[in-house]
């Protein structure tokens, strides 16, 4: 006799509906979270969304303001650039050392990982294809025989996550480009390209997302 799953915690439940709405961009930086209107909507009292808030605010998805109260984190926009060009480098290099030891079983895996990110885009969830694209180049550069270039990598990775959730969330007309792009990344190590085209590939991958976010936060007047 199977044991049913112990009911979600109002706790728990404001916690996932606040994180989806800031994760798909109906909460933007800046957003103000009101208690008591989060409260009204979900059918709870204040307490149990004070402590869905606390733990966001505990990933770096929240901050609180004095006189003001809670708001979903502006993106710190000089670091996200410095981490972003810094991640394109170290990453280009480590997947392009890398891409001489991927077997095709490897090469495989990160097709069907892109494969679901393209899924994904027809009922597009940022936190999800954000977790997803990790997991594609993590495919990638995992194998890079530099200890020191890989510890750089994972460090761009960690340092971007905690800027924000994720690039997708405030430009998701770029995650079809990112999908398209994947392929052409693949198709380049299949085929044995040298190894700096390669590097460039993967490099501008990740300034081109860089670019889409930059472009978003301050558009062109004509």
């Amino acid at each position: 006799m199977s044991i049913p799953a112990p009911p979600t915690s109002k706790s728990e439940a404001a916690y996932a509906w606040i994180r989806e709405r800031i994760a798909n961009h109906a909460f933007g930086p800046g957003y103000r979270l009101v208690l008591g209107a989060i409260a009204d909507e979900l059918g709870m009292s204040v307490v149990p969304v004070r402590e869905a808030i606390r733990r966001l605010e505990a990933e770096g998805l929240v901050t609180f303001e004095r006189n003001v109260g809670a708001r979903v984190t502006l993106v710190d926009e000089s670091e996200y650039v410095h981490t972003m060009q810094t991640l394109g480098l170290v990453e280009g290099s480590a997947t392009a050392l890398s891409a001489p030891l991927l077997l095709e079983d490897d090469l495989e895996r990160a097709d069907e990982i892109n494969s679901r990110m393209r899924h994904l885009l027809d009922h597009f969830d940022a936190h999800a294809f954000t977790a997803l694209n990790r997991d594609f180049h993590s495919v990638l550069f995992e194998p890079c025989p530099n200890p020191h270039l890989l510890d750089l990598v994972h460090r761009g990775w960690s340092r971007l996550s905690g800027i924000r959730d994720s690039t997708f969330a405030f430009v998701p007309g770029r995650a079809q480009h990112s999908v398209d792009e994947h392929v052409e990344i693949l198709n380049l190590i299949r085929t044995g390209a040298d190894p700096l085209e390669i590097e460039l590939a993967a490099r501008n991958h990740r300034w081109r997302t860089m670019d889409a976010f930059l472009d978003a936060r301050h558009p062109k007047t004509a």
